[in-house]
């Protein structure tokens, strides 16, 4: 599909760049999103460094964690610790936190436009900055959810006032068993509602997503679309950065414009189709929010 030949950085200086961004959406009869993590880390959610230590230092000390990302995958000795640990993760990244202002930028340059969201994110962010549900994809879950771990059945649950209690009540890195969520219709432990294995639920919000975010790409196939990926590393291209190549190489009217800071890669066959620039994420939005209004 693709030579051998790649891009790493688009001709001409930042600015340019953000011009030629801005005219694309302008222009465009829809604009689709692919956002994965590093959009979270340029609006200040890093999962290492200060941040982490000041919010887990307990944890780093008596298990050796080193951020949350590598946390997430521990193996904790019960689920008081388990849940001590998701608990504080997910009340950090999902509740009392802002709502970062790349997002909000970001909301901003699409409104009023036709758009849709596809993300890996799952900390709740675009939501929280207004995008409407019928335009959002969250294809990988989200830390407000709960789920059964066996899982017997494919329903998610709400999760807040839950996990208010566990950070609230937690001591000596443990949660009152009383507070350890079980499945009520197997007894299994339940678990955040994160792709992480086979077992993650794809409940009935899931799907209906998935079904939106298919009737947008049909229903813009033959339109000027611009296809905005920001934030996207290479844990999981097939979602959203190698669909995008596909569908600008595959629409002479397409633009595919990549925002990342060091990990920034397109086929060279897009050529002047595409916009890539290596760069901090939110200031290529900010820019580029002030250009469009």
């Amino acid at each position: 599909m693709y030579s051998s030949q790649w891009i790493t950085t688009s001709t001409g200086s930042f600015l340019e760049c953000v011009d030629r961004i801005a005219d694309a959406i302008r222009e465009a009869d829809a604009v689709l999103v692919g956002a994965g993590a590093g959009l979270s880390t340029a609006a200040g959610f890093a999962y290492a460094g200060p941040r982490f230590d000041k919010n887990f230092a307990d944890f780093r000390d008596a298990y050796g964690i080193t951020d949350m990302y590598s946390g997430g995958f521990y193996p904790f000795p019960d689920q008081e610790t388990y849940w001590a640990w998701w608990s504080r993760m997910i009340w950090l990244n999902r509740y009392d936190c802002p709502v970062g202002q790349p997002y909000l930028d970001l909301v901003a340059m699409l409104r009023g436009r036709d758009h849709f969201v596809l993300t890996t994110n799952v900390d709740h962010q675009f939501q929280r900055a207004g995008i409407e549900r019928d335009r959002l994809f969250y294809t990988q879950g989200d830390y407000g959810l709960l789920q059964c771990s066996k899982p017997c059945h494919q329903a998610t649950y709400d999760n807040e006032d839950l996990v208010r209690r566990m950070v609230a009540e937690q001591r000596d890195l443990r949660v009152p068993t009383e507070l350890v969520p079980r499945c009520s219709r197997c007894g299994e432990p339940m678990v955040p509602n994160l792709r992480c294995d086979d077992t993650f639920v794809e409940d009935e919000g899931w799907h209906a997503a998935a079904r939106r975010y298919d009737k947008f790409l049909r229903a813009h196939r033959h339109d000027r679309v611009v296809y905005l990926e920001v934030g996207v590393g290479g844990n999981t291209p097939v979602i959203v950065k190698y669909p995008f190549w596909r569908f600008t190489a595959q629409s002479r009217h397409a633009t595919y414009v990549q925002l990342n800071k060091g990990e920034v890669l397109a086929p060279a066959d897009l050529g002047e189709r595409s916009i890539i620039l290596d760069c901090d994420a939110a200031d290529a939005l900010s820019a580029v929010r002030e250009r469009l209004a």
